[in-house]
């Protein structure tokens, strides 16, 4: 990977160099965790402080309701942590019954939320500071306030229209009755106490003490069914990695209930295809991207599911060699296919890398799933709570039907890359549908065509959408998008924009010689810091 002094494409950023590192979508987030590693923390360290601070600072992406997923290197192995809740023990496809599908707002759409127990997790195992020292500059933006950055300030007012009559909601996120605009300050009092209460348990508060006792009391006030049992049960799993090659590389990902086996099968469908022979922004190098990703999509709408009800159909079937390369001999080269693919709906999420000089690397990210989640916030306490029961299904056929004690089916996924020499790139890409495509997408920059982390993250992207539907930004080139339209894509243009519609790439990759490289994507707030 050679590091471009001008990117190709649309931007105002270059990589940042450092040997420490904090790269994630909102800049005061990024501080915080490198204040971590300045007072002798270690990336975990970091990681934690900016996904604790991003509670506050980009509540339409997550909250202190959110699951959590991790892929750490540790300096000796790789670990992965599924900290996603179940649904509650009462759900069962009869309470939903007479629906089309789940709820996607409300109450009806609220798992326990597992966030809290995958920062306690890491920092146990594998944390150098004291937990509590990693809510400092949380609790400070709370109490004290923040000016709130554009993208979200964009992002909250449209929230505003939309969850403005959730319980709870308007109390703490629209003062004054309106959704705070781009440099107003904003203040969090109820969210700063509820993370005094969770540093000073270690997240008991959280899950049985006075936290678990407000949200579940707020439950029973509008005849939903999230129990102190469904808290008190919640436990984050440390669930390894799954992964496929390319060439040298090695993509890790999350294993099921999330959507991660689709980024492995797209590029393990990939591999069987002449794309080494392509430039980056070649149309038919897009082309067998696009096909590749409908048939992965298709197969993780159909089969992924809580990995105990993945029985007929198992993760080790999903990415068998042989498998995958009957899937690429379906890719026409010259014309696009409905292959019944389909993505979830859109998400709101956040997603951070952070890697320190000691060699260790953290792949993060948490999420709310839709922006502020279902719109339930507990009041006086700041939480938020995300509406992943929105992710199962009502078809009992599915092994992702909805069941009490259940994970849903997840879009959000870190993912890792490794080398022949040890760990290369800690990465994410934020935002629903977009995830495993976009880490396909970046996984081919940087290894394929030595896009350096930022101009991987700038260059123009698509989206899948539905049947022979792809959605492109407007950066990309007129003759490109023709090319396209000649195979038979039904091309939608949309502006690179603010609403996860082509995601929020976050990328650290190692250098050659020692320290990383970070980049940041330009469609949101954020930034790479480093030291």
């Amino acid at each position: 990977m050679q590091i471009a002094a001008q990117s190709p494409y649309p931007s105002r950023r270059s990589a940042v160099l450092a040997d420490n590192m904090v790269v994630t979508s909102q800049p005061l987030a990024a501080q915080a965790g490198l204040a971590m590693l300045a007072q002798g923390g270690n990336a975990v360290d970091a990681a934690l402080a900016t996904a604790i601070a991003l509670t506050v600072l980009e509540p339409t992406g997550n909250g202190l309701g959110s699951d959590a997923f991790a892929i750490l290197w540790d300096g000796q192995e790789l670990h992965g942590l599924n900290a996603s809740g179940a649904a509650p023990a009462a759900w069962n496809a009869q309470r939903f019954g007479g629906r089309g599908e789940m709820p996607f707002r409300g109450w009806e759409s609220v798992t326990v939320p597992g966030a809290v127990s995958g920062w306690v997790a890491l920092s146990e195992r594998f944390g150098a500071l004291p937990f509590a020292d990693l809510f400092a500059p949380a609790i400070r933006y709370a109490e004290d306030g923040f000016a709130v950055s554009p993208v979200i300030a964009a992002l909250w007012a449209r929230a505003a229209e939309q969850l403005g009559d959730q319980p709870g909601f308007a109390e703490t996120f629209l003062p004054d009755g309106r959704a705070p605009r781009a440099g107003a300050r904003f203040r969090a009092p109820g969210h700063a106490r509820t993370l005094r209460a969770i540093a000073q348990t270690k997240g008991r508060a959280f899950y049985e003490g006075e936290i678990a006792e407000a949200i579940v009391a707020y439950a029973k006030e509008h005849d939903a069914a999230l129990s102190l049992a469904d808290m008190a049960n919640h436990r984050p799993e440390w669930c390894g990695t799954i992964s496929t090659e390319f060439d040298d590389a090695t993509l890790h990902e999350i294993p099921p209930n999330g959507q991660g086996i689709a980024a492995l099968m797209g590029l393990g469908i990939l591999s069987h295809t002449p794309i080494r022979e392509m430039a980056a922004d070649d149309p038919q190098a897009l082309h067998l991207q696009i096909e590749a990703m409908k048939l992965a999509l298709r197969d993780a709408e159909a089969y992924v599911a809580d990995p105990a009800h993945m029985v007929d159909v198992t993760t080790q079937d999903m990415l068998d060699d042989g498998y995958l390369a009957a899937r690429a001999a379906l890719i026409d080269p010259a014309r696009a296919q409905d292959f019944g693919a389909g993505a979830p709906k859109r998400g709101g999420t956040v997603y951070l890398a952070a890697a320190d000089a000691s060699g260790m690397m953290v792949s993060f990210i948490q999420s709310n799933y839709a922006g502020f989640g279902s719109g339930v916030v507990v009041p006086g306490t700041g939480v938020a709570l995300q509406n992943r029961g929105a992710g199962f299904v009502l078809d009992p056929g599915h092994p992702n039907v909805v069941a009490g004690g259940k994970r849903p089916f997840h879009t959000i996924i870190p993912a890792f890359l490794m080398g022949p020499e040890g760990p290369r790139m800690s990465f994410g890409v934020m935002g629903g549908p977009m995830q495993a495509q976009g880490h396909v997408q970046m996984v081919l920059r940087t290894q394929l065509w030595g896009n350096d982390p930022q101009v991987a993250a700038d260059a123009p992207r698509w989206r899948v959408t539905e049947g022979l539907g792809v959605a492109c930004e407007t950066t990309l080139p007129a003759a490109t998008l023709q090319a396209l339209r000649d195979l038979g894509h039904q091309i939608t243009l949309e502006a690179p924009d603010n609403a996860f519609g082509f995601g929020g790439a976050q990328l650290i990759h190692r250098l050659d010689g020692g320290g990383y490289a970070g980049g940041s994507d330009p469609r949101k707030d954020g930034a790479a810091v480093g030291f």
